[in-house]
């Protein structure tokens, strides 16, 4: 039978779920084992099933598991229903409003929430909050209600969320124009050398580990990723790890947790990036438990969106919002406090 494009196909209506398209560099590749990099928590069989029933498309044609994925292919996988982060249920959970007026709201959210729907995690995202607190959010570009900007689930801390269409555009716009101030609170593997400086790098996807991103540098660089740049600045040493302040210039995914790791200084505990082993300190085993207690303490990365900054869309003010640590971070922070007090 031959294959027909998307667009002419008369069958049932298809929904997008999946969208990719492979870099430039891109060697020839299996879809299936190419899908497998990209997708989390998929499986290579299941993966294969979809390419059987054809679900899987490349360049709007559908494609077997055997298909070599080329540069600049279109990888879509397509259902016949919607994905279910569009199915959106509005759920009481409670929600930490810092500010809150007829344009904008400012939410500290705890770590551990998903700031909106995606693959695995369709109920109890911080979207499910907001869509059963507010009525007539308006859509971002991706279809979320409310949603200028996101951080990682297991970060917690500032996120401004826009209640009118007016609201959306103009914060969009700020953002995109990089004039928002945003600092994060960070624990970091090491004793950082100098006491403030600027990470700059391009941020792309891992080559080898899709669930991670990293640094590219030199002729790589525009090919693989983009800009970013982070400035920090060391607030508190405690031995062998250090406390630190980050301002974000730009806003990519992952972007502090890439930069750091760039510079040899690991979030604490940050287990997608190898944060969550022993980087820095002796091979005492009294050591070893006292780093795992603290472990259990804060059993996230290290990370903290603790001050929030922008214009509001109607007044025109300036707006600055804090959000104190969480008591994770404080009680890890004040073991380490203790522990570097014993080290001199």
């Amino acid at each position: 039978m031959d294959k027909v494009p998307l667009d002419q196909q008369d069958s049932e209506e298809l929904y997008e779920h999946h969208r990719f398209v492979a870099e430039k560099g891109q060697q020839p590749l299996r879809v299936d084992k190419f899908l497998m990099n990209y997708i989390e928590k998929a499986t290579r069989n299941k993966i294969q099933k979809a390419a059987t029933a054809g679900n899987i498309y490349v360049n709007d044609i559908p494609v077997k598991s055997n298909y070599k994925v080329k540069p600049h292919d279109v990888v879509t996988v397509m259902f016949a229903h919607p994905p279910y982060e569009f199915l959106l249920v509005p759920e009481d959970i409670p929600l930490d409003i810092v500010y809150e007026d007829d344009a904008v709201l400012v939410v500290n959210k705890p770590a551990g929430m998903v700031v909106h729907p995606g693959h695995g995690n369709y109920s109890g995202t911080l979207i499910n909050a907001l869509t059963y607190h507010f009525e007539n959010l308006p859509n971002n570009s991706s279809g979320r209600p409310g949603l200028v900007h996101r951080i990682d689930k297991d970060t917690s801390g500032l996120l401004v969320v826009a209640k009118t269409e007016e609201a959306m555009t103009h914060l969009a716009g700020q953002f995109f124009n990089k004039s928002t101030e945003r600092t994060y609170t960070a624990l970091v593997w090491g004793n950082m050398e100098e006491n403030h400086g600027t990470v700059e790098g391009h941020i792309g996807r891992h080559p080898k580990n899709r669930l991670q991103n990293t640094v590219f540098l030199g002729e790589e660089a525009e090919l693989k990723g983009k800009p970013a740049v982070t400035h920090y600045k060391v607030q508190e040493r405690l031995g062998y790890v250090t406390l630190v302040s980050c301002t974000l210039e730009t806003g990519r995914t992952h972007q502090i947790r890439v930069h750091m790791k760039h510079i040899g200084h690991t979030l604490f505990n940050d287990e997608r990036y190898g944060g969550e082993k022993i980087l820095k300190g002796t091979t005492f085993t009294k050591y070893k438990q006292f780093v795992d207690n603290c472990f259990k303490i804060l059993p996230r990365q290290a990370l903290h969106a603790a001050t929030l900054g922008f214009v509001h869309p109607v007044s025109g003010e300036l707006m600055r919002f804090q959000a104190p640590l969480p008591e994770d971070m404080e009680q890890c922070i004040a073991k380490w406090r203790d522990y570097a007090k014993h080290m001199l």
